[in-house]
């Protein structure tokens, strides 16, 4: 697919609402198709012209400030490089076609910088909301209603100044989730083979930027034709629950290569979670895979059962060993942990909640829409399979928690 060839010129002038963009000198140097229409003032008029040149203060008006304002805005941009958000300015514009005439102007003004390769100031990007029309509909005759008329103004610059400040904390929570999510990739261990048996493993972050990262998943090869299988879920999001995340499976991994069963790794594993902040109510799942012997055995801390679809293509949930989450006994309980025998073709599926749970519905219906993605798609090789329970299970509109899961043939 060729990639679109974008008249960015033309977008700028299609752009709705008054734009200009101005030198560091303030001289302007282009107007968009509204700016020139709403200001009154031909693309002529302004380009090469210093904009108080083009639009000077009131001399009929001693009090005006909008000059000064706007000069002291723009200036400010240059020297900080950043956005200036103006309050509600009155600006009057002297009649093109009358001159001395001056005409009452309310506007919203917005400065931002566009930034050179040098990391200067190159260009000032002037946005300009014309509310005359709005204040002046709202209003009247009179002291009285032309001051509610400079309130009404007043609260809705206030408006366009919250609406601002989110902008910029979506843009910081966006960065975050960024972060967040290059150190949880960075931690979790890519895909490997596990002997000569086939496994899939796939990691979905939630589409808010609020809610990714503490979901994961940990394969440990063991003595013998053995294997350790983890999957585990951190309460809290971001950064901070992607570091404790790493610590976590790091020492669940050293944990099951020294331990006999993974009731004693999670034993171990709560016991050093006490001593980490933002580990408490973590949910994992621990499962040794025998192949010698067909042998399963599983502990789980909290957290959905696995599934493991039998070759016959009937499905059971592997919940008789489990336990609270880490942290939520005040002295240490041993753990319980359950063992299974399994036919040479069988596939366990571990998962987070991410990929059963939904905030109106019970969980059973979770597991129940698993089950049935599993009978309908278990033939197939693990890769495919990953792939099919996502596109079954996870929401279309996107995920609202993050999702880990594993699959491996037995």
């Amino acid at each position: 697919m060729r990639k679109p060839q974008i008249d960015y010129a033309a977008v700028f002038h299609a752009l709705p609402g008054m734009v200009a963009l101005l030198t560091p000198g303030l001289v302007y140097v282009d107007a968009n198709e509204d700016f020139t229409r709403l200001a009154g003032r031909t693309r002529e008029q302004l380009l090469g012209r210093y904009i108080f040149d083009v639009f000077p203060e009131n001399p009929n008006d001693p009090a005006a400030t909008g000059m000064r304002e706007t000069r002291a805005s723009m200036l400010r941009v240059v020297a900080t490089g950043e956005r200036d958000t103006m309050a509600l300015l009155r600006y009057d514009i002297e009649d093109p076609g009358r001159p001395g005439h001056w005409v009452e102007h309310f506007w919203s003004p917005v400065n931002a910088p566009v930034v050179g390769p040098d990391g200067r100031v190159v260009l000032i990007v002037h946005r300009v909301e014309e509310i005359t029309e709005l204040i002046r509909a709202r209003g009247g005759t009179g002291s009285d209603s032309s001051r509610a008329r400079v309130l009404e103004a007043e609260l809705y610059t206030r408006a366009r100044e919250l609406q601002e400040v989110n902008e910029r904390l979506r843009g910081a929570h966006a960065r975050e989730r960024e972060v967040a999510l290059a150190l949880q990739e960075a931690m979790l261990p890519a895909p490997m083979p596990v002997g000569h048996h086939r496994a899939a493993v796939r990691y979905r972050p939630a589409v808010s930027a609020l809610n990714v990262c503490g979901d994961w998943y940990d394969l440990v090869d063991l003595p013998g034709d053995r294997i350790a299988v983890a999957v585990g879920d951190v309460v809290g999001h971001g950064l901070g629950a992607a570091c404790v995340m790493g610590q976590l499976r790091s020492a669940l991994s050293a944990a099951a290569r020294v331990t006999v069963g993974p009731a004693q790794a999670l034993e171990a594993l709560g016991l050093y979670a006490c001593h980490v902040d933002g580990a408490e109510s973590t949910t994992v799942v621990k499962a040794f895979i025998d192949w010698d012997t067909h042998t399963l055995t599983y502990s789980s801390a909290g957290h959905p059962p696995p599934a493991l679809l039998h070759p016959d293509g009937t499905v059971i949930f592997l919940d008789q060993a489990t336990d609270p989450p880490l942290g939520a006994r005040p002295e240490h309980v041993p753990r319980p942990q359950a063992s299974m025998a399994f036919a040479g073709g069988a596939t366990l599926v571990m998962y987070t909640d991410g990929l059963i749970e939904r905030r109106d519905e019970d969980i059973d219906v979770g597991l129940a829409r698993l089950a049935d993605s599993l009978i309908r798609h278990g033939k197939a090789h693990p890769e495919a399979l990953a792939d099919a329970l996502l596109a079954d299970l996870l929401p279309a509109t996107g995920d609202t928690d993050d999702t880990a899961l594993v699959i491996i043939r037995l």
